[in-house]
């Protein structure tokens, strides 16, 4: 991680291309957290049906898994900045079709579940493209900076877009979905305005071996395994997130402006964690840190479980986010500085499906945990299974776990930026 550079201070956002990437990034994913709270408060008014929640998570994470390895190799065969746009037009494209099945008045929402499965096919290339576009967009020097600047945007749109959301679905759906079409048309504009440095492209045939060189890369590096593995298992254990509908209906007897501030508090501790993050980088102890972060997400979840009051709920929410977020800054850099450019974009493949499994199929599996067992007994459950893969790991990866500096630290004599 890196301070604050000492000669330009915030003086690298003079770069047009990374304000204009930046702008894009927020822009787009406010649309798609608003359009994420209408989605699931409608399909749960519609249905009324935990297993539905979890279908969201499932139409949007089956396209992304089949897809993945094959769009982290097109990420580095191709311009990663024009991949993007297109995901972002994909994504209008989205908004649009949700627009035209809430206007069709229609009780059956399998046409939503095809619509997601669009979506998780767009965001299944844009993923290892925006990951990886970065480093194409700012000098070495600045990248830490760059990167703690793009989580705390990112993480402020997660924050803003569920309570806008929660806000406008007030007035109906249908204004949800028009104003998110109308921020993804502007962020495909910006998107588009963005010009990055060239990149080092991967000139080999496309075979299984090219598209399996990202798994072979982390396989090989136990410290990046141990990382993303360790996000993926308790992030799945742990998706408590996609029973908010449910939880802010059943539990707390609330509605969907209830609903747009808790889907929100996460998104606060994150910003907030990544903002503390940039100025006060970790130096020593990293891999405890990350563990630390893991555990404290598992006990958030079980505090959410136990509680039927709103202001403990919002409060557990903001710690899970908070906590989730220094595992998700670790490991971020940790594969971004362990990973040459030109198969850059096919280990963020790889990085892409344990988020993507993590967040979309741990929303599956705790709608189905939720089916069989129970809203609260189904939080319950993933906050222990948390903690317990905490544990697990650190048994199983001590390379990760007593990790003192990052390798980028140690290659170089400098802290990672």
């Amino acid at each position: 991680m890196s301070q604050l550079s000492p000669t330009g201070g915030l003086g690298f956002l003079r770069n047009r291309n990374l304000s204009f990437y930046l702008s894009a990034r927020f822009l787009g994913t406010l649309a798609v957290q608003m359009q994420s709270v209408a989605v699931g408060w409608q399909v749960y008014q519609i249905t009324g049906s935990l297993f539905d929640l979890g279908l969201i998570g499932l139409a949007q994470f089956a396209p992304f898994l089949v897809l993945i390895l094959w769009a982290g190799h097109v990420a580095d065969r191709h311009d990663r900045r024009k991949i993007i746009v297109f995901c972002m037009l994909t994504q209008l494209l989205v908004s649009a079709l949700l627009l035209a099945f809430t206007f069709s008045g229609s009780k059956v929402v399998w046409p939503v579940f095809a619509v997601l499965v669009l979506f998780g096919s767009a965001r299944a290339f844009m993923m290892p493209a925006s990951q990886a576009v970065l480093r194409n967009l700012v000098p070495d020097k600045d990248f830490g900076q760059a990167v703690a600047l793009s989580s705390s945007t990112f993480h402020v749109a997660v924050i803003a877009g569920p309570v806008l959301g929660g806000l406008l679905y007030v007035l109906g759906p249908v204004f949800v979905y028009s104003v998110s079409a109308a921020l993804l048309l502007v962020s495909v504009i910006l998107m588009a305005s963005a010009k990055s440095a060239p990149q080092a492209r991967s000139t080999a045939p496309v075979s299984w071996h090219t598209l399996l060189e990202g798994l072979r890369f982390v396989w090989s590096r136990p410290i990046v395994l141990g990382a993303i593995s360790l996000d993926l298992f308790a992030v799945l254990f742990g998706g408590a997130t996609a029973l908010l509908p449910a939880y802010a209906h059943d539990v707390l007897h609330a509605g969907p402006t209830a609903l747009g501030w808790l889907r929100t508090a996460p998104g606060a501790g994150a910003a907030l964690c990544s903002i503390a993050l940039a100025f006060f980088p970790l130096r020593r102890h990293v891999g405890a840190w990350m563990f630390g972060g893991v555990a404290v997400f598992g006990l958030a979840v079980l505090t959410l479980g136990f509680t039927d009051r709103f202001p403990v709920a919002l409060a557990a929410l903001f710690v899970l986010g908070a906590g989730d977020m220094v595992s998700v800054y670790v490991r971020h850099l940790l594969v971004q500085y362990e990973t040459p450019d030109e198969i850059r974009g096919r280990v963020s493949a790889v990085n892409s499906v344990f988020i993507g499994a993590s967040n979309e199929l741990g929303e599956f599996e705790s709608g189905i945990t939720a089916g069989w067992l129970g809203l609260t007994r189904a939080i319950l459950l993933g906050g222990a299974a948390t903690l317990a893969v905490t544990g697990l790991w650190a048994v199983l990866f001590p390379v990760l776990s007593k990790m003192d500096r990052f390798p980028h630290h140690e290659k170089k004599g400098e802290l990672a930026r």
